[in-house]
């Protein structure tokens, strides 16, 4: 169990003067999702006027998993470990219902994915400027699953909180989107509107990286064209590039032929070889209309 503490002030009349600790169970939304097993309070007064200063120390534990890393993984990028525990993933069935939520770490870990079928919510975001070219993104050199690979625009999960599960016209997922372009790519908000991602549908995939970590995935496949300002996070993304289909198409050959150590993405590779090239035409005829498909889940492999 994690331990920790912290330090609350608090005006006399709330306490009786003979107060000395105070020890709850409790579950806090301060704190996320995880439970507080020993929560216990000890007074400090510096003066006969100041407020009472209330050292909180607690231990503890989310519902599906340690917050504390094992050791195995004490080489793993601070960001990324962060990231990995402080995230919690919509776990979701084959349907797309919600059944619960878990850390990122252990929604990526092949061993739970392969043991529990742990299956969470994600979306991928295809970014076209108005010269329909499509913004593409190397993912950096510290991810834990498929480090410097090149993939779309931006590909993550929307979290566990209440903006991030809206279902309705896929609103907590378009939320997400927004959010993870700023922290990725530096794309102000402004410039990325949720009112203008238009969801064209949605696959589920399962994918290893590395033997140890892994995706499996029901993917929300998201359209947006705007001209934005690009700042990536070097924490986040390697390199970027926008490409219109003949670019996109000599990396396609240069994957298949294992030149230059190029990599795609499986779940970018999925979405190129089933749907992007028609989607694509339709988006530059005006017409994606035509091809959007929320209602079907497409299980590809």
């Amino acid at each position: 169990m994690a331990q920790s503490s912290i330090v609350v002030n608090l005006s006399q009349h709330l306490f009786k003067r003979n107060l000395t600790s105070l020890s709850v169970i409790a579950h806090s939304s301060y704190f996320g999702s995880r439970s507080l097993s020993s929560l216990s309070f000890s007074q400090r007064r510096r003066g006969p006027h100041t407020p009472l200063t209330l050292t909180a120390s607690f231990s503890s534990h989310t519902a599906m998993g340690e917050t504390s890393a094992p050791a195995a993984d004490a080489g793993m990028d601070a960001v990324q470990r962060r990231l990995m525990f402080e995230d919690e993933c919509i776990l979701v069935d084959e349907n797309d219902r919600v059944v619960g939520h878990d850390s990122k770490y252990n929604c990526h870990l092949m061993e739970k994915i392969e043991a529990e079928n742990l299956l969470h919510r994600a979306f991928s975001v295809f970014l076209f400027n108005s010269k329909y070219e499509l913004l593409l993104q190397q993912r950096s050199a510290t991810k834990v699953t498929f480090p410097l690979v090149w993939t779309n625009t931006c590909c993550s999960h929307p979290l566990y909180r209440e903006s991030e599960l809206i279902e309705e016209n896929a609103l907590g997922v378009r939320n997400a989107a927004q959010r993870k372009l700023l922290d990725e790519l530096g794309i102000v908000a402004e410039d990325v509107p949720v009112d203008q991602f238009t969801p064209l549908g949605r696959i589920l995939y399962k994918a290893p990286s590395d033997g140890k970590w892994g995706e499996h995935e029901l993917d929300y496949l998201l359209f947006i064209v705007r001209d934005v300002n690009v700042n990536p996070n070097p924490d986040e993304v390697a390199d970027i590039k926008y490409v219109n289909r003949d670019q996109l198409k000599e990396l396609l050959r240069k994957a298949d032929a294992g030149e230059e150590g190029l990599k795609l993405s499986p779940w970018f590779r999925l979405v190129v070889d089933n749907f992007l090239f028609k989607w694509w035409d339709h988006l530059e005829q005006g017409t994606l209309g035509e091809v959007t498909d929320m209602k079907t889940i497409h299980k590809l492999t």
